[in-house]
C-alpha cells in the first residue's frame, strides 16, 4: 500500500467510532477542491511503512476502534484488500472512503465482508462530472458502484461536497435523486485553503446553506447539510 499519511485519532471520520485515517498516494480524478491535493499523483518519496500503522493500533487495541482508509483512492491500490484483511484479523473495524469508480474492487470488498461502512462521493451530475474531476469518468460504473453499496447489509453514507461555482439547487437536486430515497445522503460546504488547487472556488454562505436544505428537503428528507 502507498500510504503517504496518517492521522492517528479522529472522532469525526468514523461515525460513532474512534478511529485513526490513513491517507492513500493517488488517484484517478484530478479534482480541483481536493484537500488532499497533493496526493492525486502517483509519486511521492515519503512513503509510510505500513508496520508503523499496525505498531500504532496494536499499542491502542482498547482504545482505537477502527481505521479509516482514505486518499487519494484506495481502490487503486493493488493490495487494497490484503491490508484491509489484515486490519480485520487484527480486531478493528473498517471505513473506507471512496469515488465509486472501481465497482470490481468494492464488490469484492463486499463479497469478503472486509469493510464496516463505506462513504461515496458523488461528485456532480453524472453529465457534468468532469467540471470538477477534470478527468471523464465511465457513468455506468458510478451507477454500479451506488447499487452494490445500497444492496449490501454495510452501512454507508454518500455525500456531495457543493461548490457555489459549480452547484446550483437543479445540479444538488439531480444528484440527490441518485442515492436510494431511505439513504444517507450529505451536502458538505466546499472549504477553500492552501491545498485546493483552484483558488477561484468559492463556499455558499450559512443562509444560503439553509435555503439550500430547506428545498433539498422537501424532495429528499433523507439528505443533510453538513456545517449548519
Amino acid at each position: 500500500m502507498k500510504i503517504s499519511g496518517f492521522q492517528k485519532l479522529t472522532l469525526l471520520d468514523f461515525p460513532d467510532k474512534l478511529a485513526c485515517i490513513i491517507f492513500t498516494q493517488g488517484c484517478n480524478y484530478n479534482c480541483q477542491y481536493c484537500q488532499n491535493s497533493g496526493l492525486i499523483g502517483h509519486d511521492n518519496d515519503c512513503l509510510i511503512d505500513e508496520e508503523e500503522i499496525f505498531d500504532y493500533l496494536e499499542k491502542r487495541k482498547k482504545v482505537i476502534d477502527g481505521i479509516v482508509i482514505s486518499g487519494g483512492e484506495p481502490t487503486i491500490q493493488k493490495d487494497l484488500l490484503r491490508f484491509m484483511k489484515r486490519v480485520k484479523e487484527s480486531g478493528f473495524l473498517v471505513k473506507l472512503d471512496t469515488n465509486g469508480s472501481n465497482p470490481k474492487v468494492l464488490k469484492e470488498i463486499l463479497d469478503k465482508n472486509l469493510v464496516d461502512y463505506i462513504a461515496m462521493d458523488i461528485k456532480n451530475t453524472f453529465e457534468l462530472y468532469k467540471e470538477v474531476t477534470y478527468k471523464s469518468p465511465n457513468v455506468d460504473n458510478l451507477k454500479e458502484s451506488i447499487k452494490l453499496i445500497e444492496e449490501s447489509n454495510v452501512d454507508h453514507e454518500f455525500r456531495t461536497t457543493i461548490i457555489k461555482n459549480i452547484h446550483n439547487l437543479d445540479k444538488i437536486l439531480k444528484l440527490c435523486s441518485y442515492v436510494d430515497n431511505h439513504a444517507k445522503m450529505y451536502l458538505q460546504n466546499f472549504e477553500q485553503s492552501e491545498y485546493v488547487k483552484d483558488k477561484t472556488l468559492e463556499s455558499f454562505t450559512k443562509e444560503e446553506l439553509i435555503e439550500i436544505q430547506k428545498k433539498v428537503k422537501k424532495e429528499f428528507p433523507n439528505v443533510k447539510v453538513r456545517g449548519i
